[in-house]
């Protein structure tokens, strides 16, 4: 996939879906500050660099 097409974020659902939780508990761990998280206005969402490197072990302090 060319890097233009990859979104640069995602939403907490769709990061949620990625880690095999519910949606409920995928806002859950996003208010705990687990999964990496960023406000856009209103809308949480979760970058996708952020997200990927905390899934690898990358960073330990994601919280944002």
């Amino acid at each position: 996939m060319k890097r233009e097409n990859v979104k640069l974020t995602i939403s907490v659902p769709e990061a949620g879906q990625m880690l095999g939780v519910s949606r409920n508990k995928a806002y859950d761990l996003a208010r705990q500050g687990i999964i990496p998280t960023i406000r856009l206005g209103r809308k949480l969402v979760v970058p996708r660099a952020r997200f990927e490197a905390w899934l690898n072990g990358e960073q330990s302090d994601v919280a944002g």
